[in-house]
């Protein structure tokens, strides 16, 4: 018995490649059709009824490493409930009947339930052509077994395996009986969210929210081939673009002696390049004049790569192709740092694609089924998908590369909340084994290890991951930490080559720093409720609207803020939330099954294609604003030193904050300040004070009475739904703030209660930055390049305003509150700190 690693980026359907003559036929499996009925989905695609025991994903699996010869084990397998430490059913007809490879959970697979432990079992007879044991070997390959596998031969184990998202490859020849029929069984274990594996979004049971029903079992096609003693186990391609070459390494299994390795590429029937060497090391193989591959020519080529002996014998032949092109980054005309393809600047403007099927779960229906959402992502002028904590089948990426997307891989996340330290190890490996299955696929531009924070468990230790994955694939970029601005992340290492930002409804607004671009690395998610086309009979998204219209004018208008912030801020690519409605999110262009289409797509096309087109890289420019009010009292100056009554007068234009709610006048740290009480007292001025499309500044003195995790604003001004800013304690941070909904300006430590502090926040649109000054002094600042409308509500002391409503009431007392229609310097802050004023 041989255990075999998975083979590297394996064999290959190219451009105009079809499957090898005599092998694109299933064999079909034992007991066919026998006792297996698929269940019924929630939600029908209108592929779940071309699916039955006789095409379950017949096409050959691994577009990257091709042989004429191979049989596909997917169909009707027997199935039953495992326990742990229970024995291997061998010769033991098993009780149920499942359709492999789709996931028990699914309705396809005829189970439809979870089960944390399982046995499979099926019959096969090797064709006799083959000519296994005289010369060949029998390889027996899956693609994908969640989470742990083990594999039994004629009751002989010859195969473990653990991880959810890779394949594995099994030499079973020496476990065979003859020539006669021969037994196949899997013991597969899968605990999903109950322990720290890699699960993306899968969850034991559905939340009815962002997690969904998670895919046990097998869940990629299982095949079997005969290969030589000696065999071509495993291609690296590498395109290089400025050297006109491809660099190609072929790992040899079996060993022997002699050996060569001959790769030959060819642009349809003309051959352009060959090359001739020893196995296991890298080869350039010469590519004159090479055809770019991009998303508006996504051109492949053929490549056929043979083994032969010292007598120039061949011992093995496999097929593949690859594409040339180089990812990469350059200064545009504005000197802002973007995203290159072949060393031109191009957006990268991507839809997020979570990859789940109401029939299949994790497991599309049909090949044409996984080609079709990304054709639909291609017919909407998308030229990039954002793979989201899943990785799919070799298939998926092999119509990625014919199709011309660009993919943003991600690694999926273990559970929301640090990876157990047992665990740790895992991740980092199935995460570099990730790497190394899709390191030949053309269309793969970025590697994205964490999700919002999902399962870090140390910045140093997201920035050291990021590190070792650019080493182990320098051509690629290297997004450290999607969302690195959110949720549960650590903050930024400061690694890789990607600053990436999460926004509901956004678009998110980092600016390159550096060495790295920036990113808007999800946005959107608008909503709309789609009768009988959805999972629980109805369900959410960040933003839910009334009608097909209204969805596509807020897309566009969406779409629109992109390439402002595009030019203003410099992000090089944007995702949008998502492709398809998936369980209670109804999000998507497309409903879940596929079958409703929830936007005017000629208009998405339209603003899609704009995008594109206009986030070059020129220059913008900025309007100046103007040079506003001189002085240090500012345009309204509350001192608030009234001793009684309900009104604070501002001593510079006259205008009166009334108290609201009981707020009262008390000592404070000028005189007078306003005591707030956290639930419901402020102070509101009856009108916007501030131009908010232009630079401003707000100061003012504060004393917190608490500071937990909840927030609270010192100063802000109503928007139409959001405060157009807050200066804040931001209890997600524990830390004061200069802020915008979704972008901070955080100080670098958390303020003592019962501490005066003096607080400054400063808009500065021709720099697009919000800064925050404690007690005179630069704390922290934010990259806000996006201008912002005009003003549209009240100027408020002691809350804000979030979703339409009131909140984040200041637990505290304020004082000395200066409004300014211009950007303060530095220099005038520590002077208006040292004056007390």
């Amino acid at each position: 018995m041989r255990r075999l690693g998975r083979i590297l980026t394996a064999g290959a359907l190219a451009a105009g490649l079809t499957i090898p003559a005599g092998a694109a036929a299933a064999a079909p499996p034992a007991d066919a059709g026998t006792g297996w009925h698929a269940g019924i989905p929630p939600l029908a695609t209108k592929w779940t009824s071309k699916v039955g025991p006789d095409n379950a994903l017949p096409e050959y699996p691994r577009p990257q490493l091709t042989r004429d010869k191979w049989q596909n084990l997917n169909g009707v397998w027997e199935f039953a409930r495992a326990d742990a430490g229970q024995a291997v059913p061998t010769s033991q007809t098993l009780a149920e009947r499942v359709l492999v490879p789709y996931p028990i959970e699914s309705a396809l697979s005829g189970i439809q339930r979870h089960e944390d432990r399982m046995w499979y079992r099926r019959t096969f007879t090797v064709p006799k052509n083959w000519k296994v044991g005289e010369g060949q070997r029998l390889q027996v390959h899956f693609g994908a077994v969640d989470y742990d596998a083990k594999v039994f031969v004629n009751g002989t184990q010859v195969a473990t395996h653990r991880g959810g998202y890779d394949g594995f490859d099994v030499d079973v020849t020496d476990a065979l009986n003859g020539t006669g029929t021969q037994e196949l069984i899997v013991w597969a274990e899968d605990l999903t969210d109950a322990t720290g594996q890699p699960i993306g979004k899968q969850r034991r049971t559905s939340d009815h929210g962002i997690f969904y029903q998670g895919s046990s079992g097998i869940w990629r096609t299982v095949w079997m081939e005969p290969v030589p003693a000696a065999s071509i186990s495993g291609l690296s391609t590498t395109p290089d673009v400025a050297g006109s070459a491809l660099k190609l390494t072929a790992t040899v299994a079996g060993g022997g002696t002699n050996l060569k390795v001959k790769a030959v590429a060819k642009d349809g029937n003309k051959v352009v390049g060959t090359v001739t060497g020893t196995p296991g090391t890298e080869l350039r193989l010469a590519v004159p004049k090479p055809k770019l591959w991009s998303p508006d020519n996504p051109f492949l080529y053929d490549l056929q790569v043979t083994l032969v002996d010292g007598g120039n014998k061949t011992v093995d032949t496999v097929g593949s192709y690859f594409g040339m092109r180089q990812i990469g980054t350059a200064k545009g005309a504005d000197g802002k740092l973007r995203i290159a393809l072949n060393g031109k600047i191009l957006f990268n403007l991507a839809n997020l694609d979570q990859g789940f099927w109401p029939d299949g779960l994790y497991t599309a229906p049909t090949d044409a089924a996984l080609k079709w959402d990304l054709e639909q992502d291609k017919a909407m002028g998308f030229n990039a998908v954002r793979k989201h904590i899943k990785v799919e089948p070799d298939r998926w990426y092999y119509w990625a590369d014919k199709l011309g997307l660009m993919i943003w891989q991600d690694m999926p996340a273990a559970n929301t909340g640090p990876i157990p330290a047992d665990w740790r190890a895992q991740f980092e490996n199935e995460l570099h084994e990730m790497v190394r299955e899709h390191s030949s696929f053309t269309s793969i531009v970025a590697w994205v290890p964490f999700n919002e924070g999902w399962g870090e468990w140390d910045r140093t230790a997201t920035g050291r991951i990021a590190d070792d994955v650019k080493a182990q694939d320098p051509t690629r970029l290297v997004d450290a930490h999607s969302g690195v601005n959110c949720c549960n992340s650590h903050g930024d290492s400061g690694r890789g080559d990607v600053i990436d930002f999460h926004q509901y409804l956004g678009p998110a607004s980092p600016a390159p720093s550096g060495d790295r671009v920036s990113i808007d690395g999800e946005h959107g998610g608008y909503g709309l409720k789609t009768s009988n086309h959805m999972w629980f009979g109805d369900g959410q998204a960040y933003e839910m609207e009334p009608d097909s219209a209204t969805l596509t004018r807020k897309y566009v208008e969406n779409q629109e803020a992109v390439i402002t912030s595009a030019k203003r801020c410099g992000i090089s690519a944007s995702i949008y939330t998502q492709i398809t409605d998936v369980e209670a999110e109804l999000n998507g262009f497309f409903t879940y099954d596929r079958q409703v289409t929830k936007m005017d797509l000629k208009q998405v096309k339209k603003v899609n294609q704009k995008i594109i087109a206009q986030a070059d890289g020129s220059i913008t420019n900025i309007p100046q604003p103007p040079p506003g009010t001189p002085g240090l009292t500012g345009i309204t100056f509350y001192p608030l030193d009234e001793s009684a009554g309900t009104v604070a007068a501002d001593t510079v234009a006259g205008n009166n904050a009334n108290l609201v709610n009981g707020a009262a006048f008390v000592a404070a740290h000028t005189a007078n300040g306003v005591s707030l009480d956290g639930g419901s007292q402020y102070l509101d001025t009856g009108k916007p004070l501030l131009n908010t499309a232009s630079d401003y500044s707000a100061a003012a003195w504060v004393k917190l009475d608490k500071a937990d995790g909840g927030f609270q604003t010192v100063v802000s001004q109503d928007g139409p739904s959001n405060s157009d800013f807050y200066l804040q304690y931001s209890g997600a941070d524990q830390r004061f703030a200069m802020s915008f909904a979704g972008v901070r300006a955080l100080a670098p430590v958390k303020p003592n209660v019962g501490q005066w502090y003096h607080l400054v926040g400063v808009r500065d649109t021709v720099k697009g930055e919000l800064r925050l000054y404690v007690d005179g002094e630069l704390a922290g600042t934010a990259s806000a390049c996006l201008p912002q409308s005009g003003p549209t509500g009240n100027t408020v002391i002691g809350r804000g305003k979030y979703g339409g409503n009131p909140v984040d009431y200041l637990d505290g007392t304020v004082d000395q509150v200066h409004l300014y229609d211009r950007a303060l310097s530095a220099d005038e802050i520590r002077q208006l700190f040292t004056s007390n004023n």
